[in-house]
Formats: structure tokens, C-alpha cells, sequence
């Protein structure tokens, strides 16, 4: 999860794109909790803004809040990285309710 953006930091920091993958995961479950069987949702968008650095071993918090849901189907999520007080990263992150079989299918070139 960290980086060190290629030598050019001292020491390695939380990189952007696990940032992001900590939101979108939070995210993920907190909207598959609530979804009927046979339901899951995929991610759609995401505008965060990474805006400070946590280091490694730093103890980091993400929370993710549902804001809008859209015909049912589009979830509008508020998300977060803290350390403590402090915010690493904060935007948000849409998703989409799917059909998880009729979705798996699609991946495994059935029809």
C-alpha cells in the first residue's frame, strides 16, 4: 500500500491508488450489507483528493456514507481516509446495483 513514488520520496507513504482502493472497498460493503440476494454493486466513479501523506505504520480510518440513492440502482457514497484528526484523502464514489450472476456470466464470455 505504500509508495515511495519511484525513489524520489525519503520514506514510503500510503500511495493514491491504495487510497482509493480502501474507499472503494469500504464503500463495496457497506451498500452490499443492504443488497437482496443475487445483488452486488460495481464501482462506477470515483473524484477523491489526496491531500496529505500517512507513513507507514500509521494507524488510518476510512469511512464511507451513502448520500443518494439514484432509481435504486445508483449509489452516491461521501468517502474518507483519516489519521486521527487529520484527513489523508476525502471525495466521492459512485457505484452501481448489478445483477452479480447475470454480471459473472459476462465476465466468463457466457452468454
Amino acid at each position: 500500500m505504500l509508495t515511495d513514488v519511484g525513489g524520489s520520496l525519503a520514506v514510503p507513504v500510503l500511495s493514491t491508488l491504495s487510497m482509493i482502493g480502501v474507499m472503494e472497498r469500504n464503500a463495496a460493503r457497506l451498500a452490499q450489507a443492504q443488497l437482496a440476494d443475487g445483488r452486488a454493486t460495481v464501482g462506477f466513479e470515483i473524484c477523491v483528493r489526496h491531500v496529505a501523506s500517512a507513513l507507514e505504520g500509521a494507524a488510518c480510518t476510512v469511512s464511507a456514507s451513502l448520500r443518494e440513492v439514484i432509481d435504486g440502482r445508483k449509489l452516491r457514497f461521501e468517502v474518507a481516509v483519516r489519521e486521527g484528526e487529520r484527513t489523508i484523502g476525502f471525495g466521492t464514489h459512485e457505484r452501481r446495483v448489478v445483477d452479480a450472476d447475470r454480471h459473472s456470466e459476462r465476465g466468463t464470455g457466457a452468454r
